[in-house]
């Protein structure tokens, strides 16, 4: 059969175009809002960055002590202090304190914030006490991180009513600019490695479970 010789007629016509407009029709209001969709979870990471996209230290409450024994067994505090010193962020007093095993000397170094340093000291949800406490409490941030691009998205459904989802994506980060002095580098390696992945050289990820009012970002590791 030739199928070039067979001319739709032109009643034939306006049902086949009724029928395209029908069905583009049912796809459009099909669209499940729910489903873990790169599209449906790009909000709801943002909204999640937006809040909680800082890259803290975990140096919350301030002053913060030094003792001799942390500074020669090569504490985090002991390595990073004395930079962070150099770059102007904090300044440091000798304080007496009664002699201990960890002070035989009776002294510890104590770090302050300077007003640069203070810059950075801001609230961070993450940092919050307690699993009560709903108000951030204050933390040394350094970084803030933006979602560039959702890369994959991989679904655990066994719990039909609040499935979950793992994003990966790549990221935009802005950071301190103290952050591009190589000891400061040198000092916070994990904070110079997400910075040096952005831009498409490094993915994060980020766990959903899907709640009665849609996606929700978990605290926790993934």
């Amino acid at each position: 059969m030739n199928f070039r010789s067979i001319r739709p007629s032109r009643h034939a016509k306006t049902l086949a175009g009724i029928a395209l407009v029908s069905a583009l029709a049912a796809c459009s209001t099909s669209h499940d809002a729910n489903a873990p969709t790169a599209e449906n979870l790009a909000a709801p990471l943002d909204a999640y960055l937006a809040q909680r996209g800082d890259i803290c230290l975990a140096m919350v409450d301030w002053p913060i002590d030094l003792t001799e024994a942390e500074a020669g067994a090569g504490a985090r505090h002991a390595i990073q202090f004395p930079v962070m010193e150099q770059l102007g962020l904090v300044h440091s007093t000798i304080v007496a304190v009664p002699k201990s095993s960890e002070n035989p000397d009776g002294a510890v170094k104590r770090f302050e914030l300077t007003d640069a340093g203070r810059k950075f000291y801001k609230p961070h949800a993450s940092a919050a006490k307690g699993a009560e406490q709903q108000q951030p409490v204050n933390d040394f941030c350094v970084a803030h991180l933006k979602r560039e691009q959702i890369v994959d998205v991989k679904v655990d459904a066994s719990n039909a009513q609040h499935p979950m989802a793992v994003v990966s994506y790549t990221y935009q980060i802005d950071t301190a600019p103290w952050m591009q002095d190589a000891n400061a580098q040198r000092v916070f390696p994990m904070v110079a490695r997400i910075a040096n992945g952005a831009g498409g050289k490094l993915q994060l990820r980020q766990g959903f479970t899907r709640g009665d009012k849609g996606w929700v970002a978990q605290t926790g590791p993934v």
